[in-house]
């Protein structure tokens, strides 16, 4: 209370109404600075070690783990005081979509993320990334079975051949594929596109119209990309662009934070 107040009213006054003595106050306030210069220290520690990715919560847990039992809101005041804003309290900017297609395919994986066979179930997405002075875009093909990336590509373009050249880079036999699931975008439901599925036996489901949770894990493994590895790296190429996106994910192979 006193700490919290000091600025208003004079320490030796509030130590006279509250009945305390103002050694006892000094002391624990003395105490109360040295424990905040050593939780900021750890604090500052845990962020840069999540690269600059983890918030309150995640760094209370972590704190936790340390054996400090510290509230958000101190968590909090310590951020703020340091500069430290996650990655994940960022807007970010996102160009126009393409419009959806009125295909007649309905989504036939009705959200069922969670798939007990290997390469059954694949889903896709698109997202854009900056190259240089100019928007690229990944593609990549996800398997619901372990949401393993088996297939990739980048490019300038956001078209169906985008699509095309990332089941190109599968290193599995397409035809154990049943299902690719996207959204309505047009890169991934056109005679390109078709003709390829129809060849591999594979089927194909669609979200519903404006439904991006159809999508989600697709969804979640682009905002972890983004936000986590993406953001504040400075590409020039699309070479670039390939070569960090081989480098930071196809050497892993399962993402427990892609489950929506």
């Amino acid at each position: 209370m006193i700490r919290n107040n000091r600025h208003k009213y004079w320490v030796s006054a509030m130590c006279d109404v509250l009945q305390i003595a103002r050694s006892t106050y000094y002391y624990e306030a003395k105490v109360r600075d040295d424990q905040d210069g050593e939780l900021t220290d750890l604090i500052l520690d845990i962020f840069k070690k999540s690269r600059n990715n983890y918030g309150q919560r995640k760094i209370k847990v972590e704190l936790k783990k340390k054996g400090w039992i510290v509230s958000r809101r101190r968590i909090g005041r310590i951020m703020k005081e340091q500069g430290l804003v996650s990655k994940y309290t960022v807007a970010q900017f996102k160009p126009s979509k393409s419009s959806c297609n009125e295909s007649e395919v309905g989504n036939e994986l009705n959200r069922e993320f969670d798939q007990d066979q290997e390469l059954k179930v694949i889903v896709s997405d698109l997202t854009y990334v900056r190259v240089g002075l100019k928007w690229h875009y990944i593609c990549v093909l996800i398997d619901l079975y372990n949401r393993e990336i088996i297939g990739h590509s980048a490019g300038p373009h956001k078209n169906a051949a985008l699509v095309q050249r990332a089941f190109a880079s599968v290193p599995y036999n397409l035809h154990h594929l049943e299902l690719f699931h996207t959204d309505r975008g047009s890169e991934f439901k056109n005679q390109l596109i078709d003709q390829a599925l129809e060849t591999f036996g594979i089927e194909r489901s669609l979200s519903e119209k404006g439904t991006p949770y159809d999508n989600a894990v697709a969804e979640a493994t682009f905002k972890t990309i983004k936000t986590e590895f993406v953001k504040g790296t400075f590409l020039l190429t699309n070479t670039n662009l390939t070569l960090n996106f081989l480098i930071m994910f196809i050497g892993s192979t399962t993402y427990e934070f892609m489950n929506p």
